[in-house]
């Protein structure tokens, strides 16, 4: 039978959810009555949402998605491999080691303190300057170098955040039964320390998803730039939304995701 103080909790909550729902829908509801009224509601919604165009140009932006994810597919591994390296580097702690590390600093330092855009326009544009012979000229190649860089920088920071978070007394108990300090690395603290930063770096690999698409400033066709093309060629902002749409059907389960790993790590 449960308690006074269970059923106390059970009716705040219950509270609690009406509250939500009623609130909610209040303002559902708002919305739905007066944006209508706008005076340029017909405007808005023949430049925006344009049910004809729709249905036309959604099948081409989902096409033009799949480079979206190609690029991001290639790119996730890369990340992963480079932050690593770049976290292990930083918590090096031999005198021999100092430059690695400092070089590890300056790296994460540079950018993380450029905008992607910025970083995508010099590197995009910079290299194949130097007049390379195709392939190595091509946008796709340098640009998703610039969001490799840019990604590996921060997510060598989470990374190490989470070697810092394990308790010297862990890596001084490894050494005292005898393991190296790669074997302690490897075996006592990286393990721990990646699963302690995982929900924070699924959250970097979601912004990855979306910054793929600032690669259309420097050519590659992927669904932002396929957009644009079709609001060229219509006159009509109806496509943004269309790709808008695609972004958050594959982004807003995967922040629900990360949410839900943040919500188990912390009841662990």
């Amino acid at each position: 039978m449960p308690t006074r103080r269970e059923l106390y909790d059970r009716a705040q909550r219950r509270r609690a959810n009406l509250i939500a729902t009623l609130s909610t829908g209040a303002v559902l509801l708002a919305l739905v009555l007066l944006v209508p009224r706008a005076p340029g509601w017909e405007a808005v919604q023949r430049a925006f949402f344009n049910a004809e165009i729709f249905a036309r140009t959604f099948p081409g932006l989902l096409q033009a998605f799949v480079l979206d994810v190609a690029i991001f597919a290639w790119c996730a591994p890369l990340i992963a491999v480079l932050s690593l390296a770049l976290a292990i580097a930083r918590d090096l702690r031999a005198p021999a080691f100092t430059p690695l590390r400092l070089a590890a600093t300056a790296f994460i330092d540079v950018f993380r303190g450029l905008p992607v855009i910025l970083v995508i326009y010099l590197v995009g544009f910079g290299i194949p300057g130097l007049g390379l012979p195709r392939p190595w000229n091509s946008p796709y190649l340098w640009g998703s170098l610039s969001l490799i860089l840019v990604y590996a920088a921060y997510t060598a920071e989470v990374i190490r955040s989470g070697i810092d978070s394990i308790h010297t007394s862990q890596r001084a108990a490894a050494l005292s039964l005898g393991l190296s300090e790669a074997d302690t690395m490897r075996y006592v603290i990286l393990p721990q320390a990646i699963r302690r930063v995982i929900p924070a770096n699924m959250n970097l690999f979601i912004a990855l998803q979306k910054d793929v698409a600032l690669l259309s400033f420097i050519g590659p066709v992927e669904i932002f730039r396929q957009a644009g093309v079709y609001k060229s060629l219509m006159a009509n902002f109806t496509p943004y939304v269309g790709a808008a749409l695609i972004f958050l059907v594959i982004t807003i389960p995967a922040t629900r995701y990360a949410d839900y790993l943040m919500a188990r790590r912390k009841h662990d």
